[in-house]
Parts: structure tokens; C-alpha cells; sequence
């Protein structure tokens, strides 16, 4: 009866086992489209600031941009640092094939497609309440157009999980803040997993009726 028991309590314990999920570690707000978009090809660089709550690796992030008609992003090479394209790299790399997918949106008031690209594949450790700067530059598309990553005055924007810090980003593109210029932020979020996670209440409860209801059975059975 007692291994019985055992066993029954390690397979449920396993069962309770789910690998935390990916999740929002910053949000800057939602794509607008319709209010401004800076270049991030032909040379020139665009950051934005965040600042994450927990300690976290960083799986992938997404921003908007503005394309020309039919264009569709193919690759665009991205860093995360401790200055706006300088300082300490934490990690960088050319997203590109599995690693990036372009949605389109929607047509704005210019005649852009509006869309929303996502990188994936990242595997960046970084700490809490540091801030970081994401940079995006050197974007392409098969057209050879320009890319716009899409501004939105961090209009919507949920800081770190909607707790705040940092919260609209700090912005730049290549001279901007050296020549006293406005930087308002980009539409983007960052995601991975951080912070761990604890079992609700409910669940618990759950886990614990599961045994014993379990284990009632077993023992109608065995006896």
C-alpha cells in the first residue's frame, strides 16, 4: 500500500512539473502606424531602453515596421547593450528563416504596410533592474527598400509586466540624442522567461484532492 502510495505521489508531482512558458518580460506598447517610423537600413541604427523586473533570459522580441507596399522583411540584425549600440554587448546577432516572420497589419494613411515582425531563437541572460538598449539595424527586404521601425511614443506601453521602471523606453537613432533632437520610443516587446513561477492556490488544492482522491481509490481497491 505505502509504495503504492509513493508512487502514485511522485507521478503526480511530475505531472505538476510544467516548464514555465514564455512570457512578456516588457512591453513599450502596442504598433501604431500612424504617427512617425525611424530607418533601420542604408547604415542607420535605432535603440530603445528597457528595463526588465526580474532576473530573465530573453527568448525573442517584436516590433513593428513600415514597408513598402508588398515588401516583406527578410533579416535584420539586432544587438542588446548597455549603451545605445555600445557598450557591453550582451548578446546580438541577423535574424533571418525560422528565426523571423513578418505579419502584416494593415495599410496606413501614407500607404505603408504596417507589420509585425517577431524574432525568435534568442537565448540572452539578462538581470533585473539594469537598463538595456535593444538595437535594430541593417534590415532587408528583397526590394532593397527601406525599413521603418514604427514609433509610438511608448503610447500603451507596460513597463515590466505592467509594473513600471523604464517605462515609455529612452530612445535613439544614430545622432539623435548627441544633437539635442526629440527620441521618442518604438512600438516593441521583449519575452522569455523570468522570475520563476509558483503553483495557484487552486492548483494546489487540486494536486492535494488528486492524491487523496487517488489514493481512496487504490485503497478500496486493495482492500
Amino acid at each position: 500500500m505505502k509504495t503504492h502510495i509513493v508512487s502514485l505521489t511522485i507521478l503526480c508531482l511530475a505531472l505538476t512539473a510544467i516548464p514555465v512558458s514564455a512570457q512578456v518580460l516588457y512591453d513599450d506598447g502596442p504598433i501604431n502606424g500612424t504617427v512617425d517610423a525611424w530607418t533601420i537600413n542604408f547604415g542607420f541604427v535605432v535603440g530603445d531602453t528597457f528595463i526588465l523586473s526580474a532576473n530573465s533570459t530573453v527568448g525573442g522580441f517584436n516590433f513593428g515596421v513600415w514597408e513598402y507596399p508588398g515588401d516583406v522583411l527578410t533579416s535584420v540584425e539586432w544587438s542588446i547593450t548597455s549603451e545605445f549600440f555600445g557598450g557591453t554587448v550582451y548578446g546580438s546577432g541577423t535574424a533571418s528563416g525560422k528565426n523571423l516572420t513578418d505579419q502584416f497589419i494593415s495599410i496606413n494613411q501614407y500607404g505603408f504596410d504596417i507589420d509585425k515582425v517577431t524574432v525568435s531563437g534568442l537565448n540572452v541572460a539578462l538581470i533585473s533592474n539594469t537598463t538595456y538598449w535593444l538595437n535594430l539595424q541593417n534590415a532587408t527586404v528583397p526590394s532593397g527598400d527601406p525599413v521603418y521601425w514604427d514609433e509610438n511614443d511608448g503610447v500603451g506601453c507596460k513597463g515590466d509586466n505592467g509594473m513600471g521602471g523604464g517605462c515609455p523606453s529612452e530612445a535613439d537613432w544614430t545622432g539623435c540624442i548627441s544633437a539635442g533632437g526629440n527620441c521618442p520610443p518604438e512600438s516593441f516587446d521583449i519575452n522569455g522567461t523570468g522570475g520563476g513561477s509558483t503553483p495557484e492556490p487552486s492548483s494546489v488544492m487540486l494536486f492535494g484532492s488528486g492524491i487523496l482522491g487517488l489514493a481512496g481509490i487504490l485503497r478500496r481497491k486493495l482492500f
